[in-house]
């Protein structure tokens, strides 16, 4: 243990051996391995979280690199969850990561129990299925969204997903530092509350540059 805590000397700092020794056994998925899920894996696994489950289908392309930090160049091909795993276990010895190369429909049919569960998905109908899921199992879970120079973040413990359900409509670009920023917020959300520390639960954050380039942080009640 004494390699382990000196791995975590900043953290331990921050809340004692106890709480980060808690950390490793929580288990936690993450659903998505792109934009927002390979930053949070990197995260949450540095940070000591003992066991993350990763759920993505989907391969890596020439044009996800430069938003999704844990591809490089030479990855093409390759399942995003995989890649993801295998850089945050090279980070961090301390952590269990799964990669499980399916649909989240799929995975969801499996009988599992997690202390969280973290979107990192890019439609709304996933994300349903995800508050579905959460519900379902009794699981409190973390809502993400980028596009353009924007974000949106919630953890959602007793409030529904149907609050955001909006027309269709073609999405904007994506700029790389607010997939990053965004999945940072998230991380944050979850690590505080796997560490016991409080957490405002069922508030929206969007997070948005005005024409001025002024950095702006709405939050709206989501109703519960």
């Amino acid at each position: 243990m004494e390699e382990y805590y000196r791995y975590f000397n900043r953290q331990v700092m921050l809340w004692g051996e106890g709480t980060q020794a808690a950390l490793r056994e929580k288990r936690i998925a993450i659903v998505g391995s792109g934009g927002l899920g390979s930053s949070l894996v990197v995260a949450l696994g540095a940070s000591g979280v003992g066991h993350i489950d990763l759920i993505d289908f989907d391969e890596v392309s020439t044009h996800n690199i430069h938003r999704q930090i844990a591809f490089r160049v030479g990855d093409e091909g390759r399942y995003k969850a995989e890649v993801a795993a295998e850089l945050a276990k090279s980070r961090c010895p301390f952590v269990e990561v799964t990669p499980h190369v399916m649909r989240f429909e799929e995975f969801a049919e499996t009988k599992r129990e997690y202390d969280l569960i973290l979107d990192a998905t890019d439609n709304l109908p996933a994300r349903a299925e995800i508050d579905r899921y959460a519900k379902r199992i009794g699981c409190p879970w973390v809502y993400g969204s980028v596009e353009a120079f924007n974000g949106q973040v919630c953890f959602i413990d007793r409030s529904s997903f149907d609050a955001f359900r909006i027309m269709e409509r073609e999405p904007a670009g994506i700029a790389a530092p607010i997939v990053m920023h965004i999945a940072s917020l998230q991380a944050n959300l979850a690590l505080r509350y796997l560490a016991g520390q409080s957490v405002k639960k069922d508030l929206l954050y969007y997070l948005y540059f005005d024409d001025e380039g002024e950095l702006v942080t709405q939050k709206f009640k989501m109703p519960v």
